[in-house]
């Protein structure tokens, strides 16, 4: 196995990669295959690009920087974090009349409109302000607190994705409320997985796994010659273990949870999901979700849609739309899970 590497890795990410590989890599009884693994930084957190092909002489350097480079293009267009950003300046933009944008943002601007609507709203991009007042969102510290009523309300009514607009001939976002702030944290890693997939089928490559902070996708093959396994971790707030093992061939699968990103406050639990439709974060026993569809970015978004709908609501909805989602529950007992009849056929027995 050839590992081609631009990082030191961290502690977390060796046993994120160390849990991954109970999956992942191939049994002694197989056949040898030619294995590269590339990884680097990109949105915040880490990707990671397992190619199961025999490369050229030299192709991986080339695809280490090519997958860099998307992914460098995808922060130049939808990051909040950087100030020149595509998605900042539109945010910046106080204006109602039509702000040109790159068809990729539009993409995702209009993919993400769709979960709202499907949703009635529980999942919204325009959710920013109330990200910010809550301390989860770009440049904000550690230091987290509940903020007064006061502040909430004011972030709340700058919130509403039926006040953002979008147009595809030629592409371009309108706000109907000027001081309207979009994230589309919720989207774009697995719209970036999706463009790294992209590129990596354009360099006539068949059979990969493309990762970004957990978001994945795959296509063709693993090391065993048979559908990639992945694992979806345990909701727990120290440490890493497998919950579930799933098959995942040519699709993308992501989950949202509330277990990494939170804060306490006076016996009280805050998670960064957010309810558009009250301001605070939600309250329910989902501790994650999973969710594999056709695309990783579209996976990336439905997992953050049921994760906002709480248990009940959102078993609803996955099972109506037939979507192929794993809930991880908390209870008195410990964890409960939940497949859906779409997920239950993608499930590996554990080892």
């Amino acid at each position: 196995m050839v590992v081609f590497s631009t990082m030191k890795k961290l502690p977390w990410v060796a046993s994120l990669l160390l849990v991954l590989a109970v999956w992942l890599t191939a049994c002694d009884s197989q056949p040898e295959q030619s294995v590269v693994q590339l990884q680097g930084k990109t949105m915040g957190t880490t990707w990671h690009v397992t190619v199961v092909d025999q490369l050229e002489q030299g192709q991986a350097n080339t695809l280490q920087a090519g997958i860099s480079e998307v992914l460098k293009t995808v922060n130049n267009q939808m990051s909040t974090w950087q100030d020149d950003s595509e998605l900042s300046q539109f945010n910046a933009y106080q204006k109602t009349d039509w702000f040109a944008a790159s068809p990729e943002l539009v993409k995702v601007v209009t993919a993400a409109r769709e979960v709202s609507m499907l949703s009635r709203g529980a999942y919204d991009i325009t959710i920013g302000p109330l990200v910010n007042v809550w301390g989860f969102g770009a440049g904000e510290s550690d230091e987290r607190s509940k903020p007064p009523g006061a502040a909430v309300k004011a972030a709340l009514d700058r919130v509403g994705y039926e006040k953002l607009e979008v147009k595809q001939r030629p592409t371009a976002l309108r706000k109907t409320q000027a001081d309207l702030y979009v994230d589309v944290s919720s989207i774009a890693k697995g719209f970036g997985v999706d463009q790294v997939a992209l590129y990596l089928e354009e360099q006539g490559l068949n059979n990969y796994m493309a990762e970004i902070g957990g978001e994945v996708r795959t296509h063709g093959n693993s090391p065993r010659g048979d559908a990639w396994r992945i694992a979806i971790e345990k909701p727990v707030d120290i440490g890493r273990s497998v919950q579930q093992g799933v098959r995942l061939q040519q699709a993308g699968l992501a989950t949202s949870g509330d277990y990494r990103n939170f804060f306490s406050e006076d016996g009280q639990r805050y998670s960064h999901t957010i309810d558009p439709n009250t301001g605070y974060p939600v309250r329910h026993s989902l501790a994650s979700v999973s969710v594999v569809a056709e695309t990783a970015m579209l996976a990336d978004a439905y997992a953050t849609m049921l994760l906002a709908l709480g248990d009940e609501k959102g078993r609803q909805l996955a099972d109506e739309q037939q979507l192929k989602a794993y809930f991880i529950m908390r209870s008195d007992e410990g964890f409960e899970t939940y497949a859906t009849s779409a997920f239950k056929p993608l499930l590996l027995e554990q080892p």
